[in-house]
Formats: C-alpha cells, structure tokens, sequence
C-alpha cells in the first residue's frame, strides 16, 4: 500500500469515514516514519550578546586557512596570521586568539553563517540583530527585545534588556513597543545616563512631580503609543535608585578580576556579568567604541595592519567571561554570543585589507549548556561558502531562542498580525540535543 499521504489524502479519509483498523496503523506509520525529533528548549537564563561591528574576518580569527601574504605582487589569498590548535582536537583558531583556544571545549564557531546582504553595513546589522530584512512599514524587533518580551528581568530590581553600546533602531522593540526595549549606557562608571536624580531633587519632590503628571497621563488610551512609553517611564523611574546603580561599580570587584578583564572592553564584558548575577535576561555588549585600530572591524586597506589588537582585546574579554561565569557555576545559565554583521574574503584587496562576504562567516557560542563542540559546519578552502551544515541567520536566532527556552517557532503579534519568531529559522539540534 502506498504510504505517502498528502493533506488531500488525509482530509478526503477522515470526511469519508473510510479510516478502517487496516489502514489506520499505516498512516500512523507514514506519519511517525517522517516525523522530524521533538525540539528540546535548553534552560540558560541569561545572554551576553557581544558584538563586533564592522565584519569580523572569519579567516583571520575562528575560521583559519592556509596562511596568505597580501604584501606579494601578485598577492596570495588566505589567512593573514597562523593558526594554533585549541582544546577541541582537530578545531584551530588564529594564533591571537591563544586564551580562547584553552576554553575551546565551552564553545562553538558556527563556521557556516551566511546571507546575502554584503555590501551596506546597516542592512546587515539590522538582518543580524532582527532576523529580517526591511521590509514596507514595519519595523521588526531585535533579538534582545524578543527575548525581553517573551521572558522578562529574571529578577525585578533589574530591567530585562540592557545595551552597553550606542543605541539604533535595530537593537529596539521594534512593534513590540517602548516595554520591551533596552536600556543603555556608553560609560560603565557613571551607568545609564539619566538614572540619577540631579542634587535638588529629592525622593519627595521625584513623587510630587509624579503626582502632578499622572492625571494627564490617565487620559492616554490603554493601547496607545503615548500609553506605551508611560509604562517604560515608570520602568526607568523605577530603577532610578541605589539598588540597581550599585551593580556599575565596578570597584567592588577585586583588582584581580579587573585585571584579568583587560581594557575597556573587558570592563563593560565584567559589567554584563555584574548584570547577569542581578538578574537582567539579555545584555548587548558592543566592541571597539573607540575604534582603537582606526577602522574597527571593517579591515579594509590598512585597517588590516592592526585588526590583531581587536582580536587580542576580544581573546582576552571572551576567556576571561567564560571562566568568570565557570568560576561561579552560571555559565550553563548563561549562553555567551559573538556576533557580527558578514565576514571577509580571503583575498586581500589593492591596500592589503579584506572587502566584505556575507555568503560564509563565523559567529560563535559559548556556555548556555549547549553540547559545544568548538566548530561547527565546514566552508571551503578560500572561507566563502559552506560545505557542510550551512547556517542561516533566522537558524542563528532560533538557536539562541530554544537555547533560552523560547520555542523557536512561536508568533507573535503585530497588532492583530501574527509574525513568527524567526523568519523559518530551524535551531542547531546538534548542539541542543547532543546527536
């Protein structure tokens, strides 16, 4: 008997009454024979979101190649440093990422990323950071406003979303509104701009204002916008106090701790670990404000000469991180993400630097409880397209989503529209189910 049913077949069984005891068993057995493995939702509470703006070149950091040489006439494509093995037999990083290869075995380099979108960088990031292109009017949310909106601050002195970093419109709610958005800071000393009352202005005279806007705002329709940001207002003023500005003082850690974090971005990494002990769900920790190497990570022409101080930084903040949350058992609670908006081709253009590819990249994972196994997918010898286990950036989201328990495949609503979760993503079950 044939067993290969379509939706007809089926709708025209059950309308007809036909199903008999023969014939049930087989389309059990058809149905059961094609049936893909339930999903299993990981259990990590919290993630650390960092970000690499500009194109991290995968060939030059989790994703080496045959060493190439862009100062030869003419030059010869490849990597632009050697590659040491790392505590994953068989998985190599750059040399410059030394303190990262001894942790290797709590992460993976999703070698295989890849889209379509490879010359506008603000496209890119908001693909990246939302999982949709622009599309018409609507603006979609952020991966960390999602996760926000779907669980909340783990504990309530904290807000569920905070971006260390400068704020855009692809980091924010999008349709979700003003509740599900972040708050940001670019000074880890001082904390989130605004969150401190001026001098003059003392608890009572906070509440007598409060008192005096409230019957205006009581007009605002439940639904509104305006509506929408009274609710983030109250969330700020909230917060506006000790309780949730003591978790910026980093002073409170131990000199050592400090230190082990390295510079700059290593502080606003230990601050985000600060924020996951408070409880906040997600924290975007942006890299590289300062464009310490002149370029960023957008190594074209001599941007190239100095890419390795952005690499060591990112060695030394990312190990330090991983064997932070290990030291204080929430690194299974904690998934850690590396992301960037494309990678770089293994040829060297006219100034020595690297174009942009989106068609093969690396982003990576670490912690979370995920299964790592220090590499995943194969690209080919000159990194520019996947050969094996290609992954797409709405894949990328849901791997993140079902590892902090959200069902990937949940919708959500725009105003009466619903919008799934990802753009047909299919989680890495490989790394949530341990095949």
């Amino acid at each position: 008997m044939n067993t290969q049913w379509n939706r007809r077949d089926c709708l025209k069984l059950a309308l007809s009454g036909a199903a008999t005891s023969m014939v049930r068993p087989t389309l059990a057995n058809a149905v059961s024979a094609n049936a893909a493995p339930a999903l299993q939702l990981g259990k990590a509470e919290h993630c650390i979101f960092f970000w690499l703006g500009g194109g991290m070149a995968q060939i030059d950091t989790f994703d080496p190649k045959r060493l190439g040489d862009a100062r030869s006439k003419p030059s010869r494509s490849g990597s632009y440093y050697a590659s040491i093995e790392t505590a994953v037999p068989g998985v190599r990083v750059t040399e410059h990422l030394a303190q990262t290869a001894k942790v290797m075995d709590c992460v993976t380099a999703v070698r295989t990323v890849n889209h379509r979108v490879v010359d506008e960088h603000a496209f890119a990031t908001n693909l990246v950071h939302t999982g949709r292109m622009i599309s018409g009017s609507t603006v979609y949310p952020s991966i960390g406003s999602i996760v926000a909106h779907e669980r909340g601050a783990v504990a309530p002195s904290v807000p569920a979303y905070m971006l260390i970093g400068i704020p855009n419109v692809s980091r924010g709610p999008g349709f979700l509104g003003a509740k599900s958005g972040f708050i940001y800071l670019t000074d880890t000393k001082s904390g989130p701009s605004g969150f401190t009352r001026p001098a003059d202005v003392d608890s009572a005279r906070s509440m007598d204002r409060l008192a005096l806007l409230e019957p205006l705002q009581d007009r605002f329709p439940s639904q509104s916008i305006p509506a929408d940001y009274r609710a983030a207002q109250v969330e700020a003023l909230r917060l506006s106090g000790p309780q949730f500005m003591r978790h910026f003082d980093l002073e409170q850690e131990t000199g050592t701790v400090r230190q082990r974090y390295g510079g700059e971005f290593g502080q606003r990494c230990l601050l985000a670990r600060r924020l996951v002990q408070a409880g906040t769900r997600f924290i975007e920790v942006s890299h590289n404000l300062a464009f310490v190497n002149g370029t960023g990570w957008d190594t074209h022409n001599d941007g190239q000469l100095q890419q390795h101080i952005l690499i060591q930084e990112v060695d030394t903040a990312l190990s330090a991180l991983i064997e932070d949350l290990k030291r204080l058992k929430i690194l299974d609670k904690t998934l850690i993400v590396v992301a960037t908006e494309f990678g770089r081709p293994a040829a060297f253009d006219s100034g020595g630097g690297r174009g942009h590819q989106g068609t093969a990249f690396s982003m990576v994972l670490a912690g979370g409880g995920l299964n790592h196994c220090g590499a995943y997918g194969v690209t080919d010898d000159e990194c520019k397209e996947p050969l094996e286990n290609p992954v797409s950036i709405p894949d990328f989201h849901a791997t993140i989503f079902a590892t902090l328990g959200i069902d990937p495949h949940h919708e959500l609503l725009d105003g009466s529209r619903p919008v799934p979760i990802t753009d047909g993503g299919t989680p890495i079950a490989k790394l949530l189910r341990g095949s």
